[in-house]
């Protein structure tokens, strides 16, 4: 049931820091740039993040350990105590140090990238600058400010004509492996719907346990990898699609997680193209210093591999990572007549291209929908295996499917057939929007 006179974001951010609290009843998130006063939100929030630790990249870590040290301690010149590299090691170039009890990690981070000055082993640090460190953000499908669906899903009946229709090219996609990091997908869904057929992945926990019946309950975000995984096989209905479950608490997980997560789709899954909608602000030049990281030490050795983002709902401007770093192919969204930009995307030269985003209507787990958040279009709803639903998310993945289309008619690899695609979305640009790429 939504909650009276809360906007969206107080909705999802009350409901995600409702989902981050220990064993004891205490909340591990934080919020920023305004931090809570007890149990009190203080608005804008942009982010939320880790309130015990701060990711710090590896070969500064002794270094800001002993800044660290020096906000915990208080100025300790002459100590020739020894400083040992502290922390969890995260991946390659990148580790989470924990902050002793009375740090906060705005503290932290002030004395690391530029207030802090620490004598330790007979060696004076320096601040160390943005890219050293940064918090652990908490990064989601329907972040605090930073939304991927624009809205909740619709039902719709079950006859409903799908939109983008699919392909006329049943060959589309043959040859190419396209991993959905997400929220995994209902199995129920794959076995009804032939489209989806031979999608695998990790069954979605917001999809209540056993078959489809009208009172299966769907929890928040719930067929979120499904929707996503049916729009890529409209475009692309011969691309091997695999989904995985990485946003599990409230559609959400731990920028340390999603880089581990990340890694391991590298590592494992053999992706041609890496599918993603969800992402984060940020407040220092860069983005997230783990994103950085994963492409420093990861992504850019795999040849080949594109990583296909979406650029979020916040009708801004602001850059929203990791869709805003040079190294992605950031998905804005079009409206219904595919001419304009959608009110709800993001846009600014961070935005590659732009694509239908905007009441599409595809697969999703049969059962019993109760909504949450302002201006739903009904209290409650039962779904009976299609929706209509909006965002950046569905964007993303239909550029993912219209690079895996390429990619089996041309052979090129993921990077260069997305690249190809950028320049004759160049050619196809609409005032006002910009770049725009429109399913065949």
């Amino acid at each position: 049931m939504q909650e009276e006179n809360l906007s969206r974001q107080e909705v999802q951010a009350k409901y995600l820091i409702g989902r981050y609290t220990d064993q004891h009843g205490r909340r591990t998130i934080e919020t920023a740039p305004n931090p809570m006063e007890g149990d009190t939100i203080r608005w804008p929030v942009e982010f939320m993040y880790a309130r015990d630790h701060i990711l710090v990249r590896e070969d500064y870590l002794e270094r800001a350990r002993a800044l660290v040290d020096e906000v915990a301690d208080g100025p300790r010149e002459g100590s020739d105590r020894d400083v040992r590299p502290v922390g969890r090691p995260v991946v390659l170039g990148l580790y989470a140090l924990t902050l002793p009890p009375k740090v906060q990690v705005t503290q932290a981070l002030q004395a690391i990238q530029g207030g802090g000055r620490s004598w330790r082993s007979g060696t004076w640090f320096e601040g160390l600058g943005e890219g050293a460190a940064g918090p652990d953000h908490l990064v989601s499908i329907a972040p605090t400010a930073g939304t991927c669906p624009a809205k909740e899903p619709e039902a719709v009946p079950p006859d409903s004509v799908l939109d983008p229709a699919p392909t006329l090219d049943t060959a589309a996609g043959r040859g190419v492996r396209i991993v959905v990091v997400d929220t995994g997908v209902d199995p129920a869904a794959v076995a009804a719907h032939p489209w989806l057929t031979r999608v695998t992945g990790t069954p979605d926990p917001a999809v209540g346990p056993g078959p489809a019946n009208p009172r299966r309950p769907l929890a928040s975000y719930a067929g979120h990898g499904t929707f996503i995984a049916g729009i890529i096989r409209t475009v692309a209905p011969r691309a091997e699609v695999h989904v995985r479950a990485d946003f599990q608490i409230g559609g959400s997980i731990f920028e340390s997680d999603l880089i581990k997560a990340l890694e391991d789709v590298l590592a494992n899954d053999n992706p041609d193209i890496i599918s993603m909608s969800a992402g984060v602000w940020d407040n220092v030049a860069g983005g997230p210093v783990g994103f950085q990281v994963f492409y420093e030490q990861r992504l850019r050795h795999h040849k080949g591999v594109v990583l296909v983002t979406a650029a979020g709902n916040d009708s801004s401007r602001q850059p929203f990572w990791p869709a805003a770093s040079p190294w992605t192919v950031s998905v804005g969204a079009l409206r219904p007549d595919w001419r304009q930009r959608a009110k709800f995307s993001n846009f600014g030269a961070w935005v590659d291209v732009y694509a239908p985003g905007e009441d599409l209507v595809n697969a999703f787990p049969v059962g019993h929908y109760v909504y949450t958040e302002p201006d739903p279009p009904a209290q409650e709803a039962t779904f009976t295996g299609l929706a209509k639903w909006s965002g950046t998310s569905f964007s993303a993945p239909m550029v993912a499917g219209m690079i895996a289309a390429r990619m089996s008619r041309t052979g090129e690899n993921g990077v260069t057939a997305a690249a190809a695609l950028l320049k004759i979305a160049q050619t196809q640009a609409r005032l006002g929007t910009g770049a725009v790429l429109l399913p065949s």
